[in-house]
């Protein structure tokens, strides 16, 4: 049965309780306070990526100075945090702003459909663990659920899975009572939960093995902030909070550029790094030398060397092979050569999902995303009323987020001012190409490209990828504009 109230009406509803729900929380409260809103949050807790993740040593790859909130200094001494502290971050962020009272946990969006006639979403939310469906109303859509599938991670069908004799796990839903303490373990991958996982477990298992089919750049980097350490001697822990993720902000943009323009000159520095890790005998070509060049994918960052460590002190150790098929033993390679393990874990990557899987339509006419043009990266050519927090694939995830929560912050006031229920974003320019929304030749954004939008080849239908731009575009300069429409 299908419910519906009155008093289940607010002005901005937002979808997901993570990162970017909570940072957008934030904004709404601070620009927007005459505004009502609630979060929907389909676990029972807040968090997102944070609370889900649990497998041992998780952490970010993305420091802290530009992981963490504008409004919120990190001011604990770790640039790459583990995942507790920055899930503590987040409830801290909550807790102290107020957030978390507008939070409805176990809220899950089923669907969204836009009523021309009243200006509003009725959003379709399954709640509870009776599944009971209730109609939540909004003015405004503002979907934080980022892109991950968060139900189920990526499993390659692999031949004899159900001969093998021991434990086969997904990294992606760890589970508590896994016992690794001196066993042999296969991690399957060679992305960030990889490189993280393997020098985690090789602490205390006989032995661990990444299993990988492919290589992927890896950069060893400091723990610690050398800037925010001495700066901190002198200033107080907000100003260091904002002169570092300056600093850290156009160091990321410039290792991308340099990455785009010069990739050999990029590439040769990080695998001579690699080299001076594991020493002249090591085989990098093999192992560590990808086939791509370097942000073509994602790097992964290890901190101060840990992996590398593992694998010198041979408590690790990298193989680069094909998967024949798994064993009662173990897992037999293309090559041959028969890994023996006791627990297997499939690091295997993510399924990605556009808008936590809802249903949109307008006026009853289901949407196909796919056929959608992305504006400034966050609203949808002709859906109106409609944002999403989407991050940066070449820094930090709430660069982008915080932008976005400021500039929809903006639209609102300013529909309030000049007395408009609606914003659309029309593509009347029929000659604007279009290019994939996600700019990463990753597996996970192959596999799952076709779900997404598009975006075009000029703005305000481009994503540049560059905090710098977007800040002038979406701080600085006029809402108004050809593209977006006022009702």
């Amino acid at each position: 049965m299908t419910t519906s109230a009155d008093s289940d009406y607010v002005d901005v509803l937002i979808v997901g309780a993570g990162l970017s729900g909570i940072g957008s929380a934030r904004h709404l409260q601070r620009a927007c306070p005459d505004r009502s809103f609630a979060l929907l949050e389909s676990r029972a807790a807040l968090g997102g990526t944070w609370d889900l993740f649990r497998y041992p040593g998780i952490r970010s790859d993305s420091d802290m100075y530009t992981l963490g909130y504008s409004f919120k200094p990190w001011l604990e001494r770790k640039a790459l945090a583990d995942g507790p502290s920055i899930l503590r971050y987040l409830r801290e962020t909550a807790a102290e702003t107020g957030v978390d009272q507008h939070i409805r946990y176990r809220h899950k969006v089923r669907s969204a459909n836009w009523n021309s006639s009243e200006s509003r979403w009725t959003v379709l939310v399954q709640r509870g663990e009776s599944g009971e469906q209730v109609e939540l109303r909004c003015q405004f859509l503002l979907m934080c659920c980022g892109y991950y599938d968060y139900d189920k991670g990526y499993t390659p069908d692999f031949a004899g899975t159900d001969e093998f004799g021991g434990r086969i796990v997904h990294a992606q839903h760890w589970p508590e009572d896994l016992e690794y303490r001196g066993k042999k373990v296969i991690v399957v991958g060679s992305g960030a939960t990889a490189v993280t996982l393997v020098p985690e477990l090789a602490r205390e298992t006989a032995h661990t093995i990444m299993l990988q089919r492919s290589p992927t750049y890896i950069a060893s980097v400091p723990e610690e902030d050398s800037t925010a350490a001495w700066l901190q001697r002198f200033l107080p822990g907000s100003w260091v909070y904002r002169i570092t993720r300056w600093k850290r902000v156009l160091l990321q943009m410039y290792v991308y550029a340099l990455s785009r323009r010069r990739p050999a000159l990029v590439k040769r520095f990080l695998l001579g790094k690699v080299r001076e890790a594991l020493g002249p005998d090591y085989d990098v070509r093999t192992h560590f030398t990808p086939s791509y060049n370097p942000w073509d994918q994602r790097l992964c960052a290890v901190p101060e060397g840990d992996m590398f460590k593992a694998i010198r002190e041979q408590r690790a150790e990298v193989v680069t092979d094909h998967i024949e098929c798994f064993t009662r033993s173990g897992i037999l390679l293309q090559s041959g050569r028969e890994l023996e393990a006791d627990i297997i874990v499939l690091a295997t990557g993510l399924n990605l999902k556009f808008m936590g899987g809802a249903q949109l339509s307008v006026d009853g006419q289901a949407v196909d995303p796919s056929a959608l043009y992305v504006y400034r990266g966050m609203m949808f050519g002709n859906i109106p009323n409609l944002a999403q927090v989407f991050g940066y694939t070449n820094a930090s995830w709430t660069l982008k987020s915080d932008l976005t929560g400021d500039f929809i912050c903006r639209l609102l006031n300013y529909m309030r001012k000049t007395g408009a229920s609606t914003v659309t974003p029309r593509l009347r320019d029929g000659t604007v190409e279009e290019e994939p929304m996600l700019n990463l030749n990753s597996g996970y954004v192959l596999r799952s490209a076709g779900q997404f939008p598009k975006q075009g080849v000029k703005l305000p239908w481009r994503l540049y990828q560059n905090y710098i731009l977007d800040f002038l575009q979406l701080r600085l300069r006029p809402l108004r504009d050809s593209v977006l429409e006022f009702r």
